[in-house]
């Protein structure tokens, strides 16, 4: 896709609407485990095509119309489809990276959103649509959609939330391997809005699941205002030579500019990378390659990314092992 300046994402699902200032502190959850990641097991055998949800669980048409989301900044609509499950469906530059990134997060042990993308399809009973009417023809046909599941449990909390800052995992390799890989992806829209939390309450003990639920912003040049992009592996890869600059007393120094730049950057270890390493470390080249087809790059832009990516992991690998 050519590039875009901006002017002005486990299944855990729900409707991913912050509720602003009346926002609550975690503090006040009931008793509970707090969650943020999971030993992800054999991380060379995680599926990348299909990610968290799996095959078995990937939307199966034909698509019934529900409304519209007027949420956030892309187009999107609700859909249920053949089994009765719930899907948001969002077009625009965001619905690519926000498949893969998830794929991503989740290899690594985080929570993450089940998100497929679906090269073309039909929706039926489509009407009244407003910033979704140009995504979608008069007959309800579509194409290049990102859908990602909704559930009702694990519930998303609208009224709670945290912060890069503020959270029960302050200073961990777990919390801090979370902001490398935002930054590994040169997610720019790494805002407060962008985290939430899951209650999930189908094990013994009840969990609250800590999460990036929105990675759309991510795979392009970072930067603010005119300066940044997303979807744009080109601009990605001219920035991916110099993604780490260095290592100074431990700190390891990254090139990347954004929102929350310096909370994401600024505390970063050389244990903190060795610690992420074992899990980022053993995704292959084929996985890599097999989740970008499937969240709808063309060959040429899975080898683009695919080659960007690698050469990032690889900057990480010489932090973690201390070569030059």
């Amino acid at each position: 896709m050519p590039k875009v300046h901006i002017l002005a994402i486990a299944v855990v699902t729900a409707i991913f609407v912050h509720a602003g200032s009346a926002q609550k502190k975690e503090e006040s959850l009931r008793a509970g485990k707090l969650v943020l990641w999971m030993p992800p097991g054999d991380v060379s055998s995680f599926d990348f095509q299909y990610g968290v949800g799996g095959k078995e669980n990937q939307p199966e048409p034909p698509f019934r119309f529900v409304n519209e989301d007027s949420s956030g900044s892309n187009p999107k609509i609700n859909v249920i489809d053949a089994r009765g499950t719930k899907w948001n469906v969002k077009w625009g530059y965001e619905a690519r990276p926000s498949t893969f990134c998830t794929r991503l997060a989740r290899a690594c042990g985080y929570v993450a959103v089940p998100e497929y993308f679906l090269a073309r399809g039909r929706i039926d009973g489509v009407h009244g649509l407003d910033r979704a009417a140009s995504y979608v023809a008069s007959d309800g046909s579509f194409v290049d959609a990102r859908f990602q599941l909704r559930t009702e449990s694990p519930k998303f909390l609208k009224d709670y939330g945290w912060t890069w800052t503020d959270n029960p995992f302050v200073g961990t390799h777990e919390l801090h391997g979370l902001m490398l890989l935002t930054v590994l992806v040169s997610d720019v829209d790494a805002k407060d809005a962008n985290l939430g939390i899951f209650e999930a309450d189908d094990d013994a003990e009840r969990r609250y699941l800590y999460a990036v639920i929105d990675w759309g912003q991510s795979l392009g040049e970072w930067g603010y205002l005119l300066t940044k992009s997303f979807d744009d592996c080109k601009a990605f890869a001219a920035q991916s030579l110099n993604f780490v600059k260095g290592v100074e007393k431990d700190r390891v120094l990254l090139n990347f500019t954004g929102k929350h730049r310096k909370e994401l950057t600024e505390e970063i270890t050389v244990s903190d990378v060795q610690w992420l390493m074992q899990y980022l470390g053993k995704i292959t080249d084929g996985q890599l390659r097999s989740g970008l087809a499937a969240s709808g790059m063309t060959p040429e832009e899975t080898n683009c990314y695919a080659q960007a990516l690698e050469q990032r992991i690889e900057q990480l690998r010489r932090v973690a092992t201390r070569q030059s």
